[in-house]
């Protein structure tokens, strides 16, 4: 059996958690004595054996012995972080791409504001939510860094580092030819309208790479999902 993951603010020898992971070690059944496994989002991780637990809150104590996994050490992570920025989504469609992105390995996410972006803004609830998604996106998939979702930013101040990628019909660039692992990696990705021609050419002025996705036109939630599996795929 496989054990139960918990994020924590920090790794040390006692940890006290509150309602919200009472809750979550509530719903899997645990009991004092048992082992959990703790990480703080940043690349620490370390198991720990449940102490107490009451309805308000619970202790965990670390194993000293076992040590701890610095951030240092992010085996599950891509050679240089990847960042996604993607233009605002309608409904759950932003939802659905932060946790599969996270899945796929993302360190950020940052939401754009685009000429033809679905939405021009989002609730200060709703990006709660989604960074909400992000954190339970990481704990099952076992990662140890929980990507930070950063609220809209309109595209013209969007700033990069490294190298920037962005998904443009037409392009004849393929994303896993231009991926050396050499810098940060930005991968951008429009809404269902694309971006407009002005964006364009200022994203390539600034030194953006246009990319190709294939023949197909894929839908806005479907094309930065296809770019980090490419970028997934090279970068094992």
């Amino acid at each position: 059996m496989s054990v139960h993951r918990v994020r924590v603010s920090e790794l040390a020898g006692r940890l006290v958690l509150g309602p919200q992971e009472v809750r979550h070690l509530q719903v899997m059944r645990l009991r004092p004595g048992d082992e959990v496994q703790v990480f703080d989002g940043r690349g620490g991780e370390a198991l720990a054996t449940l102490a107490e637990l009451d309805e308000g809150r619970a202790v965990l104590t670390l194993h000293l012995d076992a040590g701890t996994e610095g951030a240092a050490d992010l085996g599950r992570e891509t050679p240089q972080p990847v960042t996604l920025a993607i233009a605002l989504l309608k409904g759950d469609k932003l939802a659905d791409v932060v946790r599969a992105a996270t899945e796929l390995g993302v360190a950020r996410i940052q939401l754009l504001v685009t000429a033809h972006a679905d939405a021009r803004e989002i609730g200060a609830q709703k990006l709660v939510r989604l960074r909400r998604v992000a954190e339970e996106a990481a704990r099952q998939s076992r990662r140890r860094v929980v990507p930070e979702v950063q609220g809209p930013l309109h595209l013209a101040r969007f700033t990069w580092e490294g190298r920037l990628v962005v998904a443009h019909p037409g392009a004849e660039a393929r994303l896993p030819d231009l991926l050396d692992w050499a810098a940060p990696l930005t991968v951008l990705s429009g809404p269902e309208g694309g971006f407009s021609e002005a964006e364009i050419a200022g994203l390539l002025a600034r030194g953006a790479v246009p990319v190709t996705l294939g023949p197909r036109i894929l839908r806005a939630e479907t094309a930065p999902l296809a770019m980090l599996g490419a970028v997934v795929a090279t970068g094992v």
